[in-house]
């Protein structure tokens, strides 16, 4: 038997452009973002095979090869940037992503819908505070001269150094994060919680199931798939961990410990001139983040999530 065409069907490829044209010029701008700065930006990557110069242009610049990565693989500045960089994302991934899942969940037991929706605005609105406002709000409150180092000078304890101690930097960075993006961060998983089917918990309640067991065997499994897949998001930019950030707090801790592969990029290329070198420290981030996505995608895969995209 035939099937009968649908009214999408009958319009045929020019009737359905007509239909939506309206959506479609709204994703204009969008897809001229994407294809500008993401997918032209591409051609970058060939700098990072010469010895650029601005004024010669691509076309009359020197032709280096693989020069520049032989220098990346033996300096030790960029080693010394990419372990600053492991060990702030690293410390990113173990409490800053699970924060948000949390915070959602907390949200999300909230039975009053107006207590949920003034918490959720209280806790979005960090989120668009810049970077510098961020950090001169934690300069105010832990810098030396800080709110808190005040309270301690008022009960004859002596000051903590926070801002600016490279011991604290790591955890420092992390925190900000935490405090500016965790409850924007949550609003994909509050998505996710709200198509959980309300009768599986009354279900489990009937049975005896704890708020605890509910949470494990209802809750967590439901938004299973939503965890995995931003899982292996971040874990493809694993390194890229910020640049703004880290280019405003450079300088109080030293390179040493605040210099990471986005800020060493800046410094070496733009600041430094060196525009050849930081193209190969740029591509070469970029292609760690490509195996790092595919890894985690088969990994989400043999675990029977369907992860980024299909295989």
């Amino acid at each position: 038997m035939e099937k009968t065409p649908t009214p999408a069907t009958r319009m045929g490829p020019l009737g359905r452009i007509r239909a939506d044209r309206v959506l479609l010029v709204i994703a204009v701008p969008g897809l001229l973002y994407f294809l500008v700065f993401h997918y032209g930006a591409l051609f970058g990557n060939v700098l990072a095979f010469q010895n650029y110069i601005p004024f010669l242009g691509v076309s009359g610049s020197e032709w280096v090869g693989l020069a520049h990565f032989e220098r990346m693989f033996g300096d030790p500045e960029f080693w010394n940037a990419v372990a600053n960089t492991l060990f702030i994302a690293t410390l990113q991934l173990v409490f800053f992503f699970p924060a948000p899942l949390a915070l959602a969940l907390l949200l999300h037991s909230i039975v009053g819908d107006t207590v949920r929706k003034f918490v959720q605005s209280v806790v979005y609105l960090p989120h668009f505070l810049s970077w510098v406002i961020v950090i001169a709000l934690f300069q105010q409150m832990l810098g030396g001269a800080g709110v808190v180092n005040g309270w301690l000078s008022d009960l004859g304890a002596g000051s903590i150094s926070i801002i600016g101690n490279p011991g604290a930097y790591g955890p420092l960075v992390v925190a900000q994060l935490i405090w500016k993006e965790c409850g924007w961060a949550t609003i994909i998983f509050l998505a996710a919680l709200s198509q959980v089917d309300e009768q599986q918990y009354e279900a489990a309640a009937i049975d005896g199931a704890g708020w605890g067991r509910r949470l494990w065997h209802v809750t967590l499994p439901a938004i299973r798939p939503v965890i995995v897949l931003l899982l292996v998001l971040r874990l493809g930019e694993f390194l890229s961990i910020g640049f703004e950030q880290f280019f405003l707090q450079r300088q109080s801790v030293g390179p040493e410990v605040g210099e990471v592969l986005d800020t060493f990029v800046y410094y070496t290329g733009f600041a430094g001139g060196d525009f050849g070198y930081a193209a190969a420290v740029g591509l070469f981030k970029g292609v760690i983040g490509v195996i790092l996505i595919y890894t985690a995608n088969k990994v989400a895969h043999r675990l029977g999530e369907q992860g980024v995209y299909k295989a």
